[in-house]
């Protein structure tokens, strides 16, 4: 693995192919954990939510697990979640008003690496209490997962692809997780020799990421993202690459597939068009738009 002080941009071909793979919930099965146990319990605290935690906890699952928004960005996924959560019936009723926290979107707005490091300097140059309270919030979750989330392996299949990957491919790992989280779980299932570089949250989004990584140096038919949401679909399409869906609870088949029939045909150039098409709509049929309460 290429050390991590260097930068995407530095990363010269080794191969003819290039592959992004997501890490929370395509490659591990750590999503429901993260989300459930620490990202959810400890919004609904920071943010003053305890009246109406129930619903807190299922807008937040929604947003950041079961529809168009998983694997979103976890402060845009915040803005998100209390958007929704603001227009509930069940919240109106309770005369609960959710503020409109403008200093946390116009900082999510204008800055590009959206991790730890960059809202703490905002914090340090504004002193501004939202963001500042988006800051213990962010850092209370990262040290939640740091307790609670080890001992966790790949999906089946994961370590298979990744060796033959190797044999054809630079692969890197391109993730909106944290990188102390993503370091962790890539080393301790011995999995990091596969990549030549994990990308978390703190080196930019997905679509920069695969961009800086990728572009200009392999052939954009010959470039391929792996991911479990749509987020990773949009990374791959602004690259003119290609996406495999990793379906959220057919996560087991879906890398079997991959193992088995996808990467050859990936390899084979016989990826593109009605294969690539067919899988997509599957994906995005488990994924809804819209949540079950507004029906």
């Amino acid at each position: 693995m290429i050390a991590l002080e260097e930068t995407l941009i530095d990363l010269q071909p080794n191969n003819e192919f290039f592959i992004g793979i997501d890490s929370d919930g395509c490659a591990f099965d750590t999503m429901e954990i993260k989300h459930k146990k620490c990202f959810a319990p400890i919004f609904i605290n920071h943010f003053n939510l305890q009246s109406v935690s129930k619903y807190a906890t299922e807008t937040w699952e929604f947003v950041n697990l079961y529809s168009r928004t998983r694997g979103t960005n976890r402060f845009a996924g915040l803005i998100t979640t209390l958007d929704l959560l603001a227009k509930r019936d069940e919240v109106i009723m309770e005369k609960l008003q959710v503020p409109e926290f403008k200093s946390i979107r116009d900082w999510i707005a204008r800055e590009l690496k959206l991790g730890n490091p960059a809202l703490k300097r905002a914090v340090d140059e504004t002193n501004d209490s939202d963001l500042s309270r988006l800051y213990n919030w962010s850092f209370e979750v990262n040290e939640s997962i740091g307790r609670i989330v080890r001992n966790i392996p790949p999906f089946s299949y994961v370590k298979k692809s990744l060796e033959q990957i190797t044999n054809n491919a630079d692969a890197i790992v391109i993730s909106s997780a944290n990188q102390e989280s993503l370091n962790r779980e890539w080393s301790e299932n011995d999995l990091e020799q596969y990549v030549r570089f994990i990308a978390g949250q703190e080196s930019g989004n997905k679509k920069d990421c695969f961009s800086q990584a990728a572009k200009g140096k392999y052939s954009p038919d010959k470039t391929l993202m792996v991911g479990d949401a749509p987020g990773d679909m949009a990374a791959a399409k602004a690259n003119n690459a290609l996406f495999f869906p990793i379906i959220p609870g057919e996560e087991e088949k879906s890398w079997e597939l991959f193992y088995k029939e996808g990467l050859n045909k990936f390899f084979e150039g016989s990826y593109v068009g009605e294969y690539e098409s067919q899988l997509k709509r599957r994906f995005l049929a488990h994924l809804p738009e819209h949540p079950p309460w507004q029906r």
